[in-house]
């Protein structure tokens, strides 16, 4: 699974490779995949959900959790802390950051319903995560494995968001353009990428230190122009520090992000004592399947990584998984929101994905079908039955 290094002589390769990746014909299968994917999602949500006590219907589901936040937060921001009525502070709108929401606003200025405008949104952010990932995987291993990496990364569990009002479709957009952007060593695109991706999610911390990493690389191939790479690495490392300084300011609290984190959602940094508690209970005493599943996708999740990682892929790429495998294990928060959080990591798939790419098609077609199976019901499940927010 070893990733060549770009250097000079590939630039040509490079320049190649929206023909490499079969031009408009490979992004169009790239998109009939993801579509593919939706479809069979949207389906099991309203099956699933018919089967419910209160129905909440197929908008209402798609809209459902932090898709409320959202559209709060495209009517602007609270000015400071939100207190309950005994005095005790709660989580508030600052929790969440702002490019998503600011896309929503937008789209709602020109007509549309703030929640149409939301999943419109999420479903343009899915179409361009879905060009970006096959990019990505065919700029790595080849064609057949970039269309892999989209099945694969849109079928997983908790693949349900990229048709909600999350903001992981945008985010996972973002990052594999990105990574795309500096595989090719297109600096500029790269850093305005990375910054868009730091404003959309808190991970987007981890992928700017993939593409500083990037940076660093290239520097040390062609230290005669190490302008471009580390400007973009700039770029994108000041997304995170930059919003989360706006809220100190804006709440005259410099410890306002985390404490309305903590405050509402229970989500403080606690070097993974809350897993590895949740983990031991889980496996030895827990009761409900859905806890035992959310363990071993995490347990597969690190196991999948370490293969990976023996492949030894592209560093950057790596670096950015590890990164965002340490924020979400080494968080306390809600535990079934974790599947969630590891749906953008991309290392965890990548064994998958190089699998399937060798294989002959007709078994890596039936494989990536098992998978998906298992995954669009699960986060179909999740959504419209499980009682408790992703």
């Amino acid at each position: 699974m070893t990733v060549r290094e770009p250097g000079p002589e590939v630039a040509s390769v490079r320049e190649r490779l929206w023909d490499r990746a079969g031009g408009w014909s490979g992004a169009g299968v790239a998109v009939g995949i993801l579509a593919l994917t939706r479809l069979v999602q949207l389906l099991l949500l309203v099956g699933l959900d018919h089967g419910t006590d209160e129905p909440a219907g197929l908008r209402g589901n798609l809209l459902i959790w932090d898709g409320g936040w959202f559209l709060r937060v495209a009517e602007g921001y609270p000015s400071g802390y939100t207190y309950a009525p005994d005095g005790a502070l709660q989580g508030n709108e600052l929790a969440f950051f702002p490019l998503y929401p600011m896309l929503i606003r937008a789209l709602s200025g020109i007509g549309l319903d703030p929640g149409t405008a939301a999943i419109t949104v999420s479903w343009l952010a899915s179409v361009g995560a879905a060009v970006a990932l096959h990019l990505l995987g065919t700029s790595l291993y080849g064609r057949r494995a970039g269309w892999a990496l989209v099945a694969i990364c849109c079928s997983a569990p908790m693949s349900v968001v990229l048709s909600m009002a999350y903001s992981e479709s945008l985010f996972l957009a973002l990052v594999a353009g990105m990574f795309v952007a500096a595989h090719r060593q297109v600096w500029w695109a790269a850093g305005l990428l990375g910054l868009g991706a730091a404003l959309t999610r808190p991970t987007g911390a981890a992928a700017a230190v993939g593409l500083a990493v990037a940076a660093v690389l290239a520097v040390r191939r062609d230290p005669g122009r190490k302008w471009p790479p580390l400007a973009a690495a700039a770029v994108a490392l000041a997304g995170v520090p930059a919003y989360l300084g706006w809220v100190a300011w804006r709440v005259g609290d410099p410890d306002a992000w985390f404490r309305i984190q903590t405050a509402g959602w229970g989500t403080s940094f606690d070097f993974g004592a809350s897993t590895v508690t949740f983990l031991g209970d889980t496996l030895t005493r827990g009761e409900g399947w859905v806890p035992m599943s959310v363990a071993l996708i995490l347990l597969a999740a690190l196991v999948a990584a370490g293969v990976a990682l023996a492949g030894r892929p592209w560093l950057p790429l790596a670096v950015y998984g590890l990164v965002a495998m340490v924020l979400a294990y080494g968080q306390a928060g809600f535990y079934h929101s974790k599947p969630r959080l590891l749906l953008p990591v991309l290392l965890t798939l990548l064994p998958s994905v190089v699998a399937a790419a060798r294989a002959r098609p007709r078994v890596a077609v039936l494989a990536i079908a098992a998978w998906a199976a298992f995954g669009l019901w699960y986060g179909a499940y999740l959504v419209a039955v499980w009682p408790y927010t992703i």
